[in-house]
């Protein structure tokens, strides 16, 4: 007898893509790997839904659609080229310090611009000791500005991670997505190829 259903045993594989829409076709562009993933938490926003009712009973019933929600990405931390892809963060300035060092300082304010952005990765399952992975991309979404937290270090290291928040939206395609589940492939590689071909990553 086949196993009953399939339990979540890893993430991983975090990409993300700009956004853009015309006339109902949605396409992503300058992909990349945003970093390692630690942890996801999608929390969708959902409204009322809408009874029906006859001989004295609920009879029928239109569940709610989806109006918006948050994803909430725990990593290990941004390298430079993704924190100023995500955030939207201008050019840096070239800053020189010491005896002909310079450094690249990056500015965040008013001339930040987040794009929107496609979301992708990996959810490991484990059904009846068979490992597969489920490609998951939330089509739009616009991280907001990160928070930054850091501790000293103690006797031992303590491993600090980054939280990062986006908001979700429906995309502009005819269907309105707001996510995107592929059916589950039997290897790490086949996954990693699923979300490029969605997020269209030519490169990571």
């Amino acid at each position: 007898m086949a196993a009953a259903g399939k339990v979540c045993t890893g993430f991983s594989n975090l990409f993300v893509a700009k956004y853009s829409a015309s006339g109902g076709t949605v396409a992503y562009s300058e992909g990349m790997k945003l970093a390692r993933g630690v942890e996801v938490s999608i929390e969708p926003e959902v409204g009322d839904s809408n009874p029906f009712y006859a001989e004295n009973v609920e009879a029928e019933t239109v569940p709610g659609n989806f109006t918006g929600g948050t994803v909430t990405l725990t990593v290990d931390g941004l390298l430079e080229e993704a924190e100023q892809f995500v955030f939207g963060l201008p050019e840096p300035e070239s800053v020189s310090y010491g005896e002909s060092k310079t450094v690249d300082v990056y500015s965040y304010g008013d001339a930040a611009e987040p794009p929107y952005v496609g979301i992708g990765f990996l959810a490991r399952y484990m059904s009846g000791g068979v490992v597969t992975w489920a490609p998951i991309v939330l089509t739009k979404a616009r991280f907001q500005t990160p928070s930054t937290s850091a501790a000293t270090q103690e006797e031992q290291i303590d491993w600090q991670t980054q939280e990062l928040t986006a908001d979700l939206m429906r995309d502009d395609s005819d269907d309105r997505v707001w996510k995107k589940v592929a059916a589950d492939v039997t290897s790490e590689e086949d996954g990693i190829a699923v979300l490029k071909k969605i997020l269209n990553i030519t490169e990571e």
